[in-house]
């Protein structure tokens, strides 16, 4: 029986090649993500191996984003006992600027930072060794790392400048030096090098470093040193140098654990769609083979080892199947770092990682679900009596659709009333109802799709009318079997249900934050920046000074502390709200006094706060303020659950991470606003980053971030729309030796083989058509009933992109032409008399 096996698979190798695809598909998109993700978190960790060389102990604040490590106990540790140096460091964000101050160098996404210098004698860390020039030695100078030199395009001698978003205009710079930062110069990482003194005036409040550095004595251990001075610093993360690695690599490796279950569910989705082609394809190949078994049965060979040819051949397709995949995997994670290097996203570069997980997983899973896939065929085939499957009427037989479609007609109510009940609450465990209620609509559309293709197939006939005799036999032929058209239509069912839940979101999403900004927005202007910049504080002082025409400029600002256990994200306006904002206040005033604080309405009722209630907040160094409750406004998206006065913001944030998420600008009275607009830019020219938007353009920008984060899902969606019309093209083509014998007696009665094609081409699109309109309806119930667990985070706008469901379901029936192109011509070239005579 094994010979058997191997030489059906050999004597049918366009069937083989097209199960193997889909099997290399599906396996290749899970190691191709292992391999990328391995690959990065490998770079990642060459870096950080570079990093805290040379030091004992760290002494840093818990929370990055804290005011950093106070002076004064910068100077007790320089005293301590055990101690034989400190080096305290600096740093904080920048821009570096081109010589005329126009444009800024991209980084791509990669960190662009500034740190202080310091010489050999006071350092701790090892020295940089610089590859040209030297370090700065007074204030205006700076060395670059040798990336960053090369990206600006600049050497030793040159002038440029370099803007601060926490301070005011660009400054210029001369570059000294050019040094090696190990491991981090292929991945866009710009770092600029100032002198100690300029470091800490640009990047401090005069009273904090960001950390400390310690050299241990002669004769005191790292460990104890580190141990005896945490015990006195319970506030603050005191560390050994592997310990400070080991930090680094951590919050890189959760980091990369999103992105790998990213591309993982993607790569379930298209092994998913992969393992109905494989099941679809091993019943085909069973029904047409089901006389060749009986013969088989009828000469002495028992269930068992029918069975068992079957599963032998899924074992060769599942075991070559996924070594190709995963070498189609490497190639995959090869191609989307070059892709993300091409789109300059800061990532670093590294020779590719490929783990014997990863080619453990990818053999596995795709040998798993290719025996899975064929086991029920194998064992339907081994039941058949022998001359009960030789008759020739029997491979056309089949089981009653009754029990399948009953049970997913039950599944479909479950499912809908679990979408409708988690679609009437928000947040996690909505979700999740939701989300178990689509997984009942799914298996009740993959149950009970057979009794659904006919109805709906016949009515979608109509398209095929003006074909004559031909589009009625190409409807009759999809209606004939439905188990197969709805086998072949569920594969792009499924794709298309994702591609129509992801539009309604995005749509839903651009729709929500327009609606936000009209309503929420009576500033005529916005100055945005960078996401991880935004507008530089200085750009809001250049405009109240220079701008005539201004009612009021206010900055939004972020802020985050933390109430109890939970930590908080806060706004703080630098000036009046209302006279920019539409805030409606439910309790007291929006005029925020000192120590004062505004809550959502969600967030206070939470608490239980009212008006005038003492709050107690802690900052992220551990510091304990007390607010007063002054007033209570109706949720906004753009404050946040809480909004503080200036002069908090002011004592929790860090001098380097000041700037503005954006800024409004509101016109006087009868202003000139396009006047306005030109002396806005002419304001802002200097800051380079700052943008100046109306209304429109700003709510364009925010869109335009979707369109982003839509396209790269898009993009991975296409796997399995690819291999659902691969799945198309399969069993277009395993139906045609199906039909081997009617399609020769068509031919043999004068059918002519542009007939026999067109014939396949219509079926093929009726099938397609069928399975987009499935798919379509059930993405936008699913869609529908996810984005309303959302609308607690401001997406309580439903928008059903018609335009773009029209044009995918006119794509489908145009890829469903197209994917029986091969078949159709296959078929037509069926030789009459050779086909009716085959037995």
């Amino acid at each position: 029986m094994r010979k058997v096996a191997l030489r059906n698979l050999a004597a049918h190798k366009v069937r083989l090649a097209l199960t193997l695809l889909s099997v290399v598909l599906g396996t290749a998109f899970i190691s191709g993500s292992f391999v990328f993700t391995d690959t990065l978190q490998r770079t990642f960790d060459g870096i950080f191996e570079g990093q805290a060389q040379g030091v004992d102990v760290r002494v840093g604040p818990k929370d990055q984003r804290s005011l950093g490590v106070p002076n004064n106990i910068v100077d007790a540790l320089a005293k301590a006992e055990g101690v034989d140096r400190v080096a305290p460091a600096v740093n904080g964000p920048v821009v570096l600027l081109d010589p005329e101050g126009k444009k800024a160098v991209q980084t791509g996404g990669a960190p662009s930072f500034g740190v202080s210098y310091l010489p050999p004698e006071k350092s701790v860390e090892d020295p940089e060794t610089f590859v040209a020039g030297q370090a700065p030695t007074e204030s205006g100078q700076i060395a670059l790392n040798t990336g960053g030199a090369e990206r600006a395009g600049l050497q030793v001698g040159d002038t440029t400048k370099v803007l601060i978003p926490s301070k005011g205009e660009p400054f210029d710079v001369t570059l000294t030096g050019i040094y090696e930062m190990p491991g981090t110069d292929g991945g866009g990482v710009l770092a600029v090098m100032f002198t100690e003194p300029q470091g800490r005036e640009l990047f401090t409040d005069g009273s904090h470093v960001a950390y400390a550095d310690i050299a241990a004595a002669p004769g005191v251990a790292a460990d104890d040193l580190r141990d005896q001075l945490a015990a006195g610093l319970p506030n603050y993360k005191v560390q050994n140098a592997d310990e400070v690695r080991e930090d680094m690599k951590r919050e890189v490796s959760e980091a990369l654990t999103f992105i790998n279950y990213f591309l993982l569910a993607f790569g379930a989705i298209a092994l998913i769609v992969g393992t109905f082609i494989i099941y679809n394809t091993f019943s085909m190949i069973v029904a047409q083979r089901l006389r060749e078994l009986a013969l088989l049965r009828a000469i002495g060979a028992s269930r068992q080892q029918v069975g068992r040819s079957v599963v032998g051949e899924a074992i060769v397709i599942g075991v070559i199947g996924s070594a190709l995949g995963l070498a189609a995997g490497i190639g995959l994670a090869f191609g989307l770092s070059a892709a993300l290097n091409a789109f300059d996203l800061g990532l670093p570069t590294g020779s590719l990682t490929v783990l014997p997980r990863t080619a453990i997983v990818a053999l596995l899973v795709g040998l798993i679900v290719t025996v899975a896939s064929a086991y029920a065929p194998a064992r339907r085939a081994a039941k058949v009596p022998p001359v009960e499957a030789m008759r020739s009427e029997f491979a056309s037989a089949g089981d009653s659709l009754r029990v399948r479609t009953i049970a997913g007609a039950v599944l479909a109510v479950a499912g809908g009333v679990l979408v409708y009940l988690g679609a009437q609450g928000t947040g996690k465990g909505s979700a999740v109802t939701v989300g178990l209620g689509a997984l009942g609509l799914i298996l009740a559309v993959l149950l009970a799709a057979p009794a659904l293709s006919r109805p709906m197939v016949i009515v979608l006939g109509v398209l095929t009318k003006p074909f004559g005799a031909i589009g009625q036999m190409a409807r009759n032929n999809a209606v004939r079997n439905p188990r197969r058209t709805a086998a072949t239509a569920f594969a792009l069912t499924l794709g298309l249900m994702l591609v129509s839940a992801i539009g309604i979101l995005g749509a839903s999403a651009k729709t929500s934050v327009g609606v936000l900004i009209d309503k929420g927005v009576k500033a005529e202007y916005v100055l945005a920046g960078p996401q991880m910049i935004g507008a530089p504080i200085g750009a809001v002082d250049a405009v109240r000074t220079q701008v005539p025409g201004v009612s009021e400029v206010t900055g939004v600002r972020f802020v985050g502390f933390k109430v109890g256990d939970d930590q908080i994200g806060a706004t703080s306006p630098d000036g009046p709200i209302d006279p920019v904002m539409d805030i409606a206040m439910l309790e007291g005033s929006s005029t925020l006094g000192e120590r004062g604080v505004l809550v959502g309405e969600t967030e206070a009722a939470d608490r239980g706060w009212t008006m005038g209630d003492a709050v107690a907040i802690t900052s992220l160094d551990g510091k304990e303020l007390e607010l007063t409750v002054g007033g209570i406004y109706a949720d906004s998206p753009l404050l946040g659950p809480m909004v503080v006065d200036p002069s908090v913001y002011e004592q929790l944030m860090p001098q380097s991470l000041r700037t503005n998420i954006f800024v409004l600008v509101k016109a006087a009275p009868g202003a000139d606003l396009t006047a306005m607009r030109a002396d806005l830019e002419k304001a802002t020219e200097p800051f380079v980053v700052v943008q100046v938007q109306d209304h429109e353009e700003f709510k364009g920008a925010q869109g335009q971030q979707i369109n982003t984060l839509l396209a790269i899902l898009y993009g991975l969606l296409a796997l399995a729309v690819v291999i659902a019309v691969l799945g198309i093209i399969n069993t277009l083509a395993l139906s045609v030796v199906e039909r081997r014998r009617e399609i020769g007696m068509l031919r043999a009665v004068g059918t002519q083989r542009s007939q026999v094609r067109r014939t396949i081409y219509l079926e093929s699109m009726l099938i397609a058509i069928f399975g987009a309109i499935v798919g379509l309806i059930l993405g936008i119930a699913l869609g529908v009933g996810f984005l309303r667990t959302l609308r607690d985070m401001g997406i309580d706008q439903i928008t059903i992109p018609w335009t773009q469901l029209v044009s995918v379901l006119i794509a489908s029936g145009v890829v469903g032409v197209l994917a029986a192109v091969w078949p159709g011509v296959r078929a037509a070239r069926t030789p009459p008399l050779a086909a009716i005579a085959d037995l």
